[in-house]
């Protein structure tokens, strides 16, 4: 992966196992987004949750990071993620910590033995700004697709309530302000026009030849 560039990655669990089955695990995932995207974070993940967010913003260990994390939203069986990498190497080092650690913390919660993930995650290079505009609706409106929620903002664990301004600055996990070039209300909009079609798309996905 070229550092710079934008990608989509996507990480699915084996045999379609469940991966999140309450908020508590829903917000392993968030904190592992928040720790792992900073390239040394300097004291240990437990350490890392008992620091005041404020402060970690302000902090220039905040400033060094992998990647940007554009958006992102897990889902019961895998995870969606948009980044930038801004080193090299970033996003697969990014990736096999965030999958790794939530791996040994789903097994030991749950008792259980074995791999979590699929083998490697998925990626994709984003290439225009169009492209992003789409992907990032897509990605906010797939637990709308999955009946998961009617709208996108009761998905509580996307990154969709930042693109609306809906989440305290200090609590923030995503970086697009250079990237999405449009208002709260017209990207709200765009994001709403889509619901119906991306459900229908939804409902025939496994009769289509990827």
């Amino acid at each position: 992966m070229i550092t710079g560039q934008i990608y989509h990655t996507c990480s699915k669990s084996i045999a379609g196992f469940k991966l999140f089955n309450n908020d508590s695990e829903y917000l392993r995932m968030r904190e592992l987004i928040q720790y792992y995207q900073i390239k040394n974070p300097g004291v240990s993940f437990s350490r890392f949750k008992e620091r005041d967010m404020q402060y970690l913003k302000n902090d220039s260990i905040y400033d060094k990071k992998l990647v940007q994390i554009i958006c992102h939203s897990p889902m019961p069986t895998h995870l969606h993620l948009t980044l930038k990498q801004l080193e090299d190497g970033g996003i697969s080092k990014f990736m096999n910590n965030i999958l790794n650690s939530y791996s040994h913390y789903f097994n030991l919660k749950h008792r259980r033995k074995g791999p979590l993930w699929e083998s490697r995650f998925k990626r994709v290079l984003v290439e225009t700004d169009e492209q992003l505009l789409h992907l990032t609706r897509y990605i906010h409106l797939n637990p709308v697709t999955a009946y998961l929620v009617n709208k996108p903002e009761d998905w509580k664990w996307s990154s969709y309530r930042e693109y609306l301004g809906k989440v305290d600055k200090n609590q923030t996990i995503c970086d697009f302000s250079d990237l999405i070039d449009m208002s709260i209300p017209s990207y709200q909009k765009f994001v709403n026009d889509r619901i119906a079609y991306q459900r229908e798309l939804g409902k025939i996905k496994d009769m289509l030849i990827d």
